[in-house]
């Protein structure tokens, strides 16, 4: 999924295909990205709104457990993304996991 500053959300390969966003976390993950550099920039709440829409779609259709785990791109691979404004606002969300060692695999 791509989310835009304007609110909307673009489906890549949606909920029911596998992507290549994360190598060796495609399968047991989906991944969303921003368009922007949240090195720079701060999220629009439009944005911040519409990715917490999404993942509530994703829960209600079944496709997130109500438990399902937010985690940023760079806490699995390295690399600056999802930038570190972003980063430093999604660490304060409720389903957050910090420690990503039961992910691995």
């Amino acid at each position: 999924f791509i989310v835009g500053g304007n609110g909307k959300v673009y489906e890549g390969t949606g909920w029911l295909h596998v992507g290549a966003h994360t190598y060796g976390y495609n399968r047991k993950s989906y991944g969303i990205t921003f368009i922007g550099n949240y090195n720079n920039d701060t999220p629009t709440q439009a944005s911040l709104d519409a990715l917490k829409a999404l993942l509530r779609c994703g829960v209600e259709r079944g496709h997130l457990s109500a438990n399902y785990h937010v985690v940023g791109h760079r806490q699995l691979i390295a690399t600056q993304s999802p930038g570190r404004k972003l980063y430093n606002e999604i660490r304060r969300w409720p389903n957050w996991l910090e420690d990503v060692s039961s992910l691995k695999n």
